[in-house]
Formats: C-alpha cells, structure tokens, sequence
C-alpha cells in the first residue's frame, strides 16, 4: 500500500488490509511509530513501547500466515495510562506513580492483546483522571491537533489527540464524568463509554469507583463497535462487572431497524432532545453543528422528539461530592508504604505520608481528595454525601422516564469548543461547568458517544452526543453508524495532518 496512507487508516481498514495481505502488521506498526516520534510535541504518549510494539506486529503477521484471523489481529492500538501493563509503566499521569511497573494486564489491555492488537504504548492523561483538558498532568498537557495552543479535552486527551493526529487508529480511555465523550468532541474523533459493568474495571486505577467505565476512541462508530466487542463481557475479578454474554455490536450494528429503507435506515427511531441541553447559554457555534447533525437523523428516518431531564443542572453537585467522595478514599492507598512514590526525608511514619502525598499529588487531586475527605467527615455525611446519593437516583429516574417516550437521547457534549491552555486555570469552576451535559449520563450508568457533526469557532471540532438506555450500546453504534455513512465529518483530519 502507499506509506503515506497508512495513517489514515481506520481499524476496520487496517484489519481488511491485513487480512488481503495488502499489508502487514510490521509495516503498519513501524509507520505509525515514525508518527508518534515525529509528533512527541502534542504531548499524547508518555511511553512508546517500540521494541515490544514490532515483536507483537511480527507475532500477528505469523499468526496470519498460519491461518489464524479477527478484524483486530495485527491493527496497533494505544492505552490510556489509567490502565496497568505489565511490559510498561504506568503512571496515571501523576508523581504519585512515576516510574510504577505493574504484575498485570487489566482486563481491558489483556483481551485487546489476545484479539492480536499491537500495543504502541500509554497516553497521556489528567493526572487519576481528574481534569477536563489533559493539562492537570504531572508530565505536561496534551494539546489538540486542530490547534496546538488548545487543550484536546480530558481526561482522556491524550487518547482522542493520537487518534486525532493519525498517530494510531484507535485507543483505550476511561469516562467518569465525560473523560471520553468531550475530548472525542474536542479532538473531532468518536467516542463510547458504554453501560456501567460492561467492560471490566481490574487493573483501572480507581478515581470514583461507582463512576469509572473503560471505552474506544477511535474515526468512526465501526471502529469502537470492533474494539468495544473484544474488551468487553463479564470479569469475576470485577465485582461490578455486568454477568452477561459477548456480544458482536459490530453485527448487531448493522442489523437494520423493522421499518428501514436503503434510504431512511433509523425509520421509527425516536430521538429525544432534552430543552435542558439546548440552553440560551449554548454557544451559538455550538449549537448550530448539532441541530445540523441532528437535521441528517432526521433525513434519515428518525423523529425527534422534544423531553425533559429537569435535574441536570443538579447533576454538577451532585458529582462533585460523589466523585471527590469516592477518590478520598481511593487514594489513600497511596501512602507511600507498599508502591508509588516516597518522601526522601521523614521523621516518622505520619510525616512520611504527609511529604509523600503532599510530593506525590498535584493541586487537583489535592482539591478533590479534601473536598472528599470533608463531605465525608463526621457530621457533614447526612448533609451532603447521602443527599446526594438520593439525587443521583431521581436523576437516574429522569432518563428512564424519558426513555418511555424515546429511543435514544441527543444533545451536545459541551457548551463550548475546546479552550486555549491555561485559560481555565485560576478557576477550576469553570471546568467543572463545562461538564454538564456528560455528567447525567455517568450518574445514571448509562452508555453515550461522542460522534462528530462539523466545526464550530476557529475550525475546532464540535461532538454530537448520543445517550441510550442500559444495554443498548448497539442502538448508539446503529445511529452512529448510519450517521457516518451519509457526512464526512469523522473523516476530517487536522490541517498538516
């Protein structure tokens, strides 16, 4: 094949390629690894794994030429560094773990290695992944390939600007509050976090534990369908992982709907538009790509349908207690004691925790771990963490009452494009607030994408956002899918790119 091409294969078309032996897993690896040295500015790997990268292509191509095949055997991929491996450290984008080398795979890496997908390395991320732009990173911001002086989102941006920036065509991240959906909108690539339980959480370091869910970035809907299949199903490591059977969304994605047409394949969708994710404060930019992206669902069958989620504006504090929450006591297991970082000069065993968490972690993490710890505290539990378990459940009844006039839900994934790095800074706030059109979904556990739908100010991309009942992964494929096969947005690539 033409070398100059390679980068814009998809993992569809990387594994279709491999399969006609146009092509070979060493040859793909070894031009993508030329990308990712090339790039290293963007900020989107904080390790390479050349060596172990071309043994696993030349690995996959010998399991081809032996007969052996899969859509994904051969095609590399990228974890985000919440995920342990074994071959590689792993950091989560903090002091804390510099350095780390785990025992094990996560599940997630485990099953994506035994489908024969070659792993280039990790990606950068917001420091456990707490952050909406990449830049709380104890190893330096990841930046946007639309434009460099841009964060790319987060906490994943370092896996939506790799996919972005041809780098890889796919890459793992993790959604806890929007982490996948808004930097797959801010990168202009496509995003899942499917149904909480889904894909297994052994070896993703915990931030909020009823929260975290593993997912794809990757160009198009048929390429998370692809990876989705293999990294999911039921782990008894996990005791939140959901006891179900494998499930194919690449063939159930094309499973037409009853009443489809060649030319009108989501005939019968109905498609709610929550009033509360249109608001006056949207910008205009913003809402302009997503009334037109929702215009060709429209063209293709589906009805929108106009709904009402009343509590999502409770759905900013209600996560930030929950979340914080969950982190202060997940990351008290970082003491200093058994692994990670540890203070070089202590007095005794107390001050030894304090000088390593207070080296270890940066200002973000040290935010949430003290809002946690206080919401938590004796005589402040009742008043606020309780309280808002009880709002997490009525916003949850929200989606299901709404879901009895819908199929599927649709609205932005941000109020805004991507902003410059460090404009956000002295407010964390503000951040905070960008997250309110993700943040219901995650507190529901329910499944949502992100799926390109144009442009907005300064070229940057806008993201679509797709939300759909328990289970129904399949049904956000389907639209997405279909939304794919009439625009071209999700085949945009960054100028110089």
């Amino acid at each position: 094949m033409n070398a100059a091409a390679l980068q814009d294969l998809g993992v569809a078309e990387a594994g279709r390629a491999l399969a006609d032996k146009r092509l070979s897993s060493v040859e793909l690896t070894t031009h993508l690894l030329a990308r990712v040295a090339a790039q290293h500015e963007l900020g989107c790997f904080l390790h390479v794994d050349e060596a172990g990268a071309l043994q696993a292509a030349a690995r996959a191509d010998e399991r081809r030429r032996s007969g052996e095949g899969g859509p994904l055997l051969g095609v590399p991929v990228a974890h985000k560094d919440i995920f342990v491996t074994a071959d590689e450290p792993t950091t989560a984008g903090s002091k804390m773990l510099d350095g780390y080398r785990s025992p094990f795979d996560a599940t997630v890496v485990a099953r994506l290695r035994a489908a024969g997908m070659v792993n280039l390395g990790k990606l950068n991320c917001d420091e456990f992944a707490m952050g909406s732009g990449t830049e709380n990173s104890a190893f330096g911001p990841a930046r946007n390939p639309w434009d460099r002086r841009r964060v790319p989102g987060g906490s994943s941006g370092g896996s939506a600007a790799a996919v972005a920036a041809r780098m890889v065509p796919a890459t793992t991240g993790t959604d806890t509050g929007g982490s996948i959906r808004q930097p797959a909108s801010f990168s202009g690539v496509t995003g899942i976090k499917p149904t909480y339980g889904v894909c297994s959480r052994y070896g993703m370091i915990a931030f909020a534990s009823s929260l975290d869910q593993a997912g794809v970035l990757a160009r198009s809907a048929e390429d998370c369908a692809l990876l989705l299949a293999a990294m999911s199903g039921f782990d008894p490591r996990d005791a939140t992982s959901a006891d179900r059977p494998p499930q194919d969304y690449a063939a159930q994605m094309r499973v037409p709907r009853p009443d489809a047409s060649s030319s009108r394949p989501l005939a019968g969708l109905r498609i709610g538009l929550p009033r509360e994710f249109f608001p006056a404060t949207l910008d205009g930019d913003v809402a302009t790509a997503v009334r037109g992206a929702l215009g060709e669902l429209e063209k293709l069958g589906a009805a929108l349908v106009d709904v009402s989620l009343p509590r999502t504006e409770l759905s900013i504090p209600v996560y930030y207690i929950i979340a914080p929450a969950e982190a202060s006591s997940n990351l008290g297991r970082y003491d200093g004691v058994r692994y990670g970082h540890r203070a070089s000069r202590f007095d005794d065993l107390l001050d030894m925790y304090r000088k390593t968490r207070a080296e270890g972690f940066g200002p973000e993490v040290k935010r949430r771990i003290m809002i946690g710890t206080y919401v938590l505290s004796h005589g402040y539990y009742d008043a606020y963490y309780l309280q808002a378990q009880k709002l997490r459940r009525m916003i949850a009844d929200d989606f299901q009452a709404t879901f009895r006039v819908c199929d599927l839900i649709a609205g932005p994934v941000a109020p805004s494009v991507a902003w410059r790095i460090g404009e956000q800074g002295d407010d964390p706030v503000k951040a905070y607030l960008a997250d309110i059109f993700t943040l219901p979904a995650s507190l529901a556990g329910l499944p949502g994408m992100s799926v390109p739908a144009g442009h907005g100010q300064h070229g940057m991309p806008v993201g679509l956002q797709l939300i759909g009942n328990y289970f129904d992964e399949a049904g956000l494929l389907r639209t997405a899918h279909a939304l794919q096969q009439v625009t071209d947005w999700h085949l945009a690539v960054p100028p110089g790119y």
